[in-house]
């Protein structure tokens, strides 16, 4: 066995066989098949010094662009982050924490968790919210498995305008579930309500619709909740909650899980992750919802305290009565939305949602101002819009990236019929100067 980048002695690993009983570290693993072992050093480069490896480093970290003014969007958002968030999360309190199986000792931890969770319920309309998700996606797979149990049915009806990659990973979760999964055709950029109509029935376990969906566009949440009303199915909501400092929250509209992606809560972009998902439900769910739930209460003092009211993943009671095999909180990412939520407040977040809204249709009104630029679809939209464009979206992506712009996402990589369209988002970080550069890029880039 190659040991040269283990930090323990070969008298340490023999002392430690010793106490295990096994004979080799190779017998550690005789139960995975020989075919599988490597037998063979890792592929890695011969080591360096630590100033050579850190100029190195620094190196490849030079390449990375951090100067092109962004209009991406698809759910992960360029919102400005306060410097007294990093600040908080790098405490050590904070940043070395772990999930707290013995909960009553961690009651910091606790604290943080139950503060998100009440924050989530007043931003969603929610009667409880858990501890919080991995990220969206798997906030929408997590609600579907919760409308399979509570409702004993087997089919989810989902909205073409989620998000892809939400569709994707709950199609993966579902794969051995035995669930249909029947995804409802568009119209002008948003769920179609007469095929809707068409596929409701007493089988229906969920509706799952995205609000404002992938093309920025607000559904008709109201009218759809009533039609799932006349069936026993859930009503399943993910939200930007930016969006919400100004619109209905959508428990208030009817929904019965509330989910979303809270990165845009103070989390910044990160290349991808981590992100966070967050998940709301009504009181009648809250022993249906995945993951665990933090309570407040008082000691034999009369002391206020926080416990785990509510802990039903599988780490802690028995597997066939687990409602999710989640396995982390993602503490650290829901106290960055804890701590960007406190900062803001109520105002603030409504400001950051007004910006996007204003700056997003000044930048539509712009865009679409040049020669053989459109908007397919009508409607209220928030912070994203859709543009036609009179050559090929991909081209178009690679021209403005030349000239400092991440111009937008290529929607035929995911509608066909959508080919030679830009989904281009706005966030209260873009200025009017650099939505006028971004027209006058653009402008230059189809002249061309």
């Amino acid at each position: 066995m190659n040991n040269q980048y283990l930090p323990n002695t070969p008298e340490q690993r023999r002392q430690m066989l010793e106490v295990i009983g096994a004979d080799s570290v190779e017998e550690l693993f005789r139960y995975i098949p020989s075919k599988l072992h490597l037998n063979r050093p890792l592929d890695l480069p011969t080591p360096l010094a630590e100033p050579i490896l850190v100029a190195h480093l620094e190196e490849l970290a030079g390449k990375n662009d951090t100067h092109s003014v962004s209009f991406l969007g698809g759910g992960i958002y360029d919102h400005f982050s306060p410097a007294a968030i990093d600040h908080i999360l790098t405490r050590s309190e904070f940043y070395t924490a772990y999930t707290p199986y013995q909960p009553e000792v961690s009651q910091g931890t606790l604290q943080a968790i139950f503060e998100y969770q009440s924050m989530i319920c007043q931003l969603t309309g929610a009667d409880a919210a858990n501890a919080s998700l991995y990220d969206g996606a798997t906030a929408v797979a997590e609600a579907a498995i919760l409308a399979l149990n509570a409702t004993r049915n087997r089919k989810l009806l989902v909205a073409g305008s989620m998000y892809p990659w939400y569709r994707q990973v709950l199609a993966t979760y579902m794969e051995d579930l035995e669930a249909e999964i029947v995804e409802v055709p568009i119209a002008g950029g948003k769920l179609d309500p007469h095929a809707l109509g068409a596929l409701l029935d007493k089988d229906v376990a969920a509706l799952l619709v995205q609000s404002p969906n992938f093309f920025g566009i607000v559904e008709d949440l109201p009218a759809l909740g009533q039609a799932m009303a006349a069936f026993k199915g859930l009503f399943v909501v993910a939200t930007d909650p930016i969006s919400l400092g100004l619109l209905e929250s959508p428990a208030a509209l009817g929904a019965d899980v509330v989910i979303g992606e809270g990165q845009g809560l103070g989390l910044g972009q990160s290349f991808g992750g981590p992100l966070l998902g967050f998940i709301g439900v009504t009181e009648k769910l809250i022993r249906r919802m995945p993951g665990r739930v933090v309570g407040q209460t008082v000691d034999s003092q009369d002391r206020r305290g926080y416990v785990l009211t509510l802990q039903t993943r599988e780490q802690h009671i028995r597997r066939e009565k687990a409602t999710s095999n989640i396995c982390s909180n993602q503490a650290l990412c829901a106290l960055a939305a804890s701590v960007y939520m406190s900062l803001m407040g109520p105002q603030g977040l409504k400001e950051v949602a007004r910006q996007s809204l204003l700056k997003a249709d000044f930048a539509r009104e712009q865009l679409t101002g040049i020669p053989g630029v459109g908007q397919p679809f009508a409607g209220p939209f928030f912070k994203e819009f859709v543009l036609s464009l009179p050559k090929p979206a991909d081209q178009v992506i690679e021209a403005m990236a030349e000239k400092g712009y991440l111009a937008g996402i290529d929607l035929g990589r995911f509608y066909p019929e959508l080919k030679n369209h830009l989904l281009v988002a706005v966030t209260e970080k873009r200025s009017k100067e650099e939505i006028l550069g971004f027209t006058a890029a653009l402008k230059e880039v189809l002249a061309k």
